[in-house]
């Protein structure tokens, strides 16, 4: 009788599926994909067990939100209908023995940092998820004074959803209205705060210019992590992918344009 193999051969197509459940996990303070970011260093499948390796651009990274990166790995990992083990490390962080620890034991966050975790994760995530959505609207409506030079700033609080071209930024903001709880349809107000309230038209103006300070930071932070990814694992650009989440495409350099959008272009506007 023919002696069983010592290992289980890798799985291409189930690697595949467990790199695109991936996509779903997100760095929450950049809004961008693990996978598009560069954060997956390793994935291994072998039958029903899967391996991941994570890595992040310095090893001082914030601990919440390695943590978090790591655990939603892990989640979307287990949910899959053909896991049966599933192993989830990160490397080279300062907190990566406790991480990984707290992972495997399934010890969620406060039974993984005990006393230095004062609350869970769910108001840290909330926050950034309504700091996504604060910069998909404002890239929603800068492209709109982009494509229409004529429009007045204060005009901004009358547009809708149903005003928008059916492109990704508007894609985009309707999934990051979803993550908050408001509303899809067509008549719904796209300048609003994160609660729904709609602003004052002599308000508009200061309303747009604190959303483009909150998308000029995410998107300016996720430039720099790139950057620093690379540095730190050489080679590591080729696993990085320009933004796909109502950003526009990337140059060579990996710098967007929406990032770095002049503001003197639209001063008129936002004066």
């Amino acid at each position: 009788m023919a002696l069983a193999p010592l290992s289980t051969p890798p799985d291409t197509a189930r690697r595949q599926s467990a790199y695109a459940a991936l996509s779903v996990v997100l760095d929450p303070e950049l809004d961008e994909p693990i996978t598009d970011l560069g954060f997956v260093r390793s994935l291994e499948v072998h039958g029903d067990t899967v391996t991941a390796h994570l890595r992040l651009p310095t090893s001082f990274c914030s601990p919440n939100f390695a943590y978090l990166m790591a655990s939603d790995t892990k989640d979307v990992l287990t949910a899959l209908p053909w896991t049966g083990h599933v192993v989830v490390e990160l490397d080279d962080h300062h907190d990566s023995d406790l991480i990984n620890a707290g992972l495997a034991a399934d010890a969620g966050y406060r039974g993984t940092f005990r006393h230095e975790a004062e609350d869970d994760l769910d108001e840290l995530r909330e926050t950034f998820r309504r700091k996504a959505h604060t910069a998909a609207m404002e890239r929603c409506l800068t492209a709109l004074l982009r494509s229409d030079p004529s429009r007045e700033v204060e005009q901004l609080g009358e547009v809708t959803l149903g005003d928008l071209p059916d492109d990704e930024q508007a894609r985009a903001l309707r999934r990051r209205r979803a993550e908050i709880g408001l509303p899809d349809a067509p008549t719904a107000f796209v300048l609003v705060s994160h609660d729904g309230s709609r602003f004052a038209p002599a308000d508009v103006p200061l309303a747009l210019r604190r959303a483009r300070s909150t998308r000029i930071s995410i998107d300016g932070n996720a430039h720099f992590c790139r950057g620093l990814l690379r540095t730190r694992y050489p080679g590591s650009g080729d696993d990085q992918t320009a933004r796909l989440d109502g950003a526009e495409p990337a140059d060579a350099r990996g710098a967007s344009s929406s990032t770095f959008f002049p503001l003197s272009q639209l001063k008129e506007h936002l004066s």
